[in-house]
């Protein structure tokens, strides 16, 4: 009985490693996944200019795809300066990754550090791993003047550190698949991810609302516009130039009336 029961438990020591070492592989460990799974390869992300800070005390959330179930399609959420809801809170930024098939949502969220984002590079300090663009200290706020534009803002805590900007072409949105980022979570990130958490703020979330109301929808060439079944787009029609204007006719200048004969006798000059 002694070593049936030392083999169970051995077994199930190899099965606990297993499975740890199997999650680990997967990114859904770094965040928890929300109810939002899609089988539309979310879009490139789009180029954000950064606008000016406001003041001192906020912190820039990049820009991203999210799904519109009313519409079944993805609409961009532009990039904003936020407050943090807490002193010494930093921003993930959430992120689209591959699963099978399907494409899974996992949310950001706030929290003392930053944890994994899917290796996207969303710029503005957010590389694809950590973030670049400030720091917490003493309870304010330290920018980097490199990555945030801080322009006409009276900020005491500024300092320039180089960081490299994305990649010409590489826009990529989501994690694995075809097409995706290969980056893993490191043990910091997931670490990250267990400490206390805040969600969006109710002014991101309402920027994601009016982001749906605007309908910013990706730019698709024009196969994937005109799906199956649907009319083509009507044929370009040539509009020939047009014809310089005519001159309106000009009247007639009047010429003067004939002396009658007659009448030149009787009144000779």
């Amino acid at each position: 009985m002694r070593g049936r029961a030392g083999l169970l438990v051995s077994l199930a020591v190899i099965v606990a490693v297993l499975a740890g070492t199997l999650g680990l592989s997967r990114p859904a460990l770094a965040q928890s996944p929300t109810d939002i799974s899609v089988n539309v390869e979310p879009p490139d992300l789009l180029a954000d200019d950064q606008s000016p800070i406001p003041g001192d005390g906020y912190l820039w959330i990049p820009g991203y795809w999210a799904w519109s179930e009313d519409d079944q399609d993805f609409y961009w959420v532009p990039g904003a300066w936020v407050p943090p809801p807490q002193v010494g809170f930093l921003w993930t930024p959430g992120y689209w990754a591959a699963d099978g098939d399907n494409f899974v949502w996992y949310a950001g969220y706030w929290s003392p550090h930053v944890g994994f984002y899917g290796g996207i590079n969303y710029g503005y300090g957010f590389g694809g791993s950590g973030y670049e663009g400030a720091y917490w200290q003493g309870g304010g706020l330290f920018y980097n003047r490199a990555v945030n534009n801080v322009a006409g803002a009276r900020l005491a805590n500024v300092y320039v550190k180089p960081v490299a900007a994305p990649a010409a072409g590489n826009r990529t949105s989501f994690n694995g698949g075809a097409r995706g980022t290969r980056a893993q979570p490191t043990a910091s990130e997931l670490a990250a991810s267990r400490e206390p958490h805040l969600p969006a703020t109710p002014q991101q979330l309402r920027a994601d609302d009016h982001a749906r109301s605007v309908s910013v929808r990706p730019s698709r060439p024009p196969a994937m516009r005109n799906p199956v079944g649907s009319p083509p787009p009507p044929p370009a029609v040539r509009v020939p130039a047009l014809a310089p204007p005519r001159q309106p006719p000009q009247p007639a200048k009047p010429q003067p009336k004939p002396v009658d004969k007659d009448e030149q006798e009787h009144h000779p000059a």
